[in-house]
């Protein structure tokens, strides 16, 4: 197995584009860079802000904490990028200081009826629709496809920035998709100068600084009561340390992690067990590094298929990229690797997403135990029979297969998920 050097660039920078740090839910987080695009290319402090998402956009936004705010939902989130978003601060901006977020609260206090919110019918999963107003003048604002990716900027209906090619033209453009085989994945995880993968140690430095913050007790501290139970168990203690970033990110922690594939958790899930367990083992640090690049290459490889936003779980895939890494970090080789891959795959496949909140933390917990026990599997040579579910022999066509189910296949269980989030009656 080998990856030309050409294909080693498109990856490197594959890798770059997808692994980057956020703070915040980035649902959220892009609303947010959508409204401060919007009012700066207004100009002015907006009367109105309208938006108009995707259902994908607005079932992971709705219930979420916002960083340093308390609060949860996208009307803070408006607030923050209206009195004080910075678009040039991408999936950072709701990055504020403390006096900057009570401003935000006092405006949002005065303006609440300002804020519009709809859902749309997009074919894109992701869209999110900016519309500002202040006086005569309007700015409208389109993110698609990607939580940073701007199809439309216009002021007073005079385009500034007009990219209307639908999505599968973006994928089939310059950044196209660039791996053919998770023969590639392995090969590039392996082969690559260690030098030019350090970048990724990045990931564990701001990731494990937000688990220790997590433990200090957000959500529902799933990582701090998991811990406190764990004693001299690996598996429990590596999924706690890891689960306890997760509590703080969707409570509103104002730590920003590294991301994978525009999610958070998706990062954090594909960087610390990999690194804890590698760790804990005793691993060399080449290892560890080439073993996180394997986890986070996998996760990216397998969403591609699935789709940037899906009814499917993200920690689906996040969960497979360090099944990868942990067969790695026990000196499993590609037919290891890859039966640890469609052990979770015939695992977890169905885990439907209902929005980001603080209970992601319980399905990451389960996703990653998954993981231990598919990795386990795997290195004593035991791997699901091609019959069995949704996987083949060949290990491409069954991630072929997990993409199929999650980006055509559960269209309508996305639909029904959010109709019982929007008519849930809560305790008066």
């Amino acid at each position: 197995m080998s990856v030309t050097e050409q294909l080693r660039e498109q990856i490197l920078d594959l890798i770059h584009r997808e692994v980057v740090l956020a703070t915040g839910c980035t649902e959220p987080g892009a609303v947010a860079l959508a409204v401060a695009k919007a009012k700066e290319t207004l100009g002015a402090e907006p009367q109105s802000v309208t938006l108009r998402l995707s259902k994908n956009v607005f079932k992971n936004a709705m219930g979420v904490g916002i960083p340093g705010t308390g609060m949860i939902g996208l009307p803070i989130a408006v607030a923050m990028a209206v009195t004080a978003g910075d678009s040039a601060r991408g999936l950072e901006t709701l990055n504020l200081t403390s006096g900057q977020i009570d401003t935000a609260k006092e405006w949002l206090a005065i303006h609440s009826d300002a804020i519009d919110i709809q859902v749309c019918d997009s074919a894109d999963k992701l869209y999110i629709e900016c519309l500002c107003h202040k006086d005569a003048d309007t700015a409208r604002t389109v993110i698609s496809g990607r939580h940073t990716r701007f199809t439309l900027i216009e002021r007073n209906g005079a385009p500034i920035v007009c990219d209307d090619r639908t999505q599968s033209q973006v994928q089939e453009a310059s950044q196209s998709f660039c791996i053919e085989s998770f023969a590639q994945v392995y090969a590039f995880a392996l082969t690559t100068d260690l030098k030019r993968l350090d970048f990724i140690n990045q990931a564990v430095q701001y990731n494990e600084a937000a688990s220790a913050e997590g433990l200090k007790g957000y959500g529902l501290h799933a990582g701090r009561i998991l811990l406190d139970n764990a004693g001299s168990d690996i598996v429990h203690t590596v999924v706690a340390h890891t689960v306890a970033a997760s509590d703080a990110r969707m409570d509103g922690c104002t730590m920003p992690v590294y991301s994978n594939s525009g999610s958070g958790n998706q990062g954090i899930a594909c960087t610390l067990p990999v690194y804890k367990y590698g760790t804990m083992k005793g691993c060399s640090a080449e290892q560890i590094t080439r073993a996180l690049v394997l986890s986070h290459l996998t996760s990216i490889y397998v969403k591609h298929g699935i789709g940037r936003l899906s009814a499917l779980c993200g920690i689906v895939n996040a969960s497979i990229g360090v099944a990868a890494g942990l067969v790695f970090l026990q000196g499993g080789g590609y037919a290891q690797i890859s039966y640890a891959v469609k052990n979770l795959i015939n695992t977890i496949a169905g885990m439907v997403c209902d929005g980001a909140k603080p209970s992601c933390a319980l399905k990451m917990a389960s996703g990653l135990y998954a993981a231990f026990v598919a990795a386990e599997l795997a290195c004593h040579n035991h791997v699901v029979e091609e019959t069995d579910g949704l996987c083949e022999y060949d290990i491409d066509n069954s991630i072929r297969n997990l993409g199929r189910l999650g980006h055509d296949g559960m269209n309508e269980t996305d639909n029904m998920v959010l109709d019982i989030m929007t008519h849930k009656q809560y305790k008066k």
